[in-house]
């Protein structure tokens, strides 16, 4: 069974993280999804999250091509992830790209291409503006 793994935030979950899971999920059998806990995304990521943790964990596990949901807590956990749930692919979106290939030494690294004229701060600029 080849295992892919990824991360996000996934506030409010548009048709870019649809995109992103449901690719991901063609480039192996299993798709673990990490989604980051509301501490680790505002402590770390700086982002003040609109939706909770438990809820975006929710919405995501119900997605059709996720087959399980973890918290991601901290930067650092990705590569002790890749070996303890052995991942054969690790994926991230392009905005991304370059940033996790020292995880190649354990797994492969895809970056995919992101949804054109989505994203969740153009989704927050029309919801303020």
């Amino acid at each position: 069974m080849k295992k892919v793994i990824t991360y996000g935030t996934f506030d409010l979950f548009h048709i870019g993280h649809l995109e992103l899971l449901r690719r991901a999920k063609e480039l192996g059998d299993y798709l673990l999804v990490f989604v980051s806990t509301d501490e680790f995304s505002s402590r770390d990521k700086n982002k003040d999250c609109a939706i909770p943790y438990e809820e975006r964990a929710a919405i995501v596990e119900a997605i059709q091509y996720v087959d399980e949901v973890r918290p991601e807590r901290c930067w650092e956990q990705k590569q002790t992830d890749v070996i303890e749930y052995g991942a054969d692919v690790f994926v991230m979106g392009d905005d991304w790209e370059g940033k996790f290939d020292f995880l190649k030494e354990l797994c492969e690294v895809r970056y995919l291409s992101r949804t054109e004229g989505i994203s969740t701060s153009g989704i927050r600029k029309k919801l303020e503006g």
